[in-house]
């Protein structure tokens, strides 16, 4: 289970893989909204924008990836959660944006963080 940004710690693996794909998104042109959007549906790690497009992102670090690695750890169940979230956020702004939602990737062994727009869809 994930605890909230204020129950973890500072250094915690998970905090510097947000921090360390934040930066890289940034980097890659992406402007900070919102990060570790919360509400009763789950959370959303990182809200940017990236030209018009509001780009609702998970970021997923691993230690290793003997058991399928981090893209294969958001499955439906998890795509479900993001969507319903996102969709909450949504209703919060006057008008609905275009939007997306992409997945991060960081391991242990890697020092560039695996990026995939579009990762998937409602």
């Amino acid at each position: 289970m994930k605890l909230p940004r204020l129950l973890q710690a500072s250094n915690s693996k998970g905090v510097l893989a947000e921090k360390q794909a934040l930066s890289y998104l940034q980097e890659q042109g992406l402007r900070l909204i919102c990060q570790n959007y919360y509400c009763r549906f789950g959370e959303i790690d990182l809200i940017m924008i990236d030209q018009d497009t509001v780009v609702f992102i998970e970021v997923r670090y691993r230690k290793n990836c003997d058991f399928g690695g981090p893209f294969a750890s958001i499955n439906k169940s998890k795509q479900r959660k993001i969507i319903t979230t996102a969709k909450h956020y949504l209703r919060t702004l006057e008008n609905e944006p275009f939007c997306r939602f992409d997945a991060i990737a960081i391991d242990s062994k890697s020092t560039t963080p695996a990026w995939i727009q579009n990762a998937f869809q409602e």
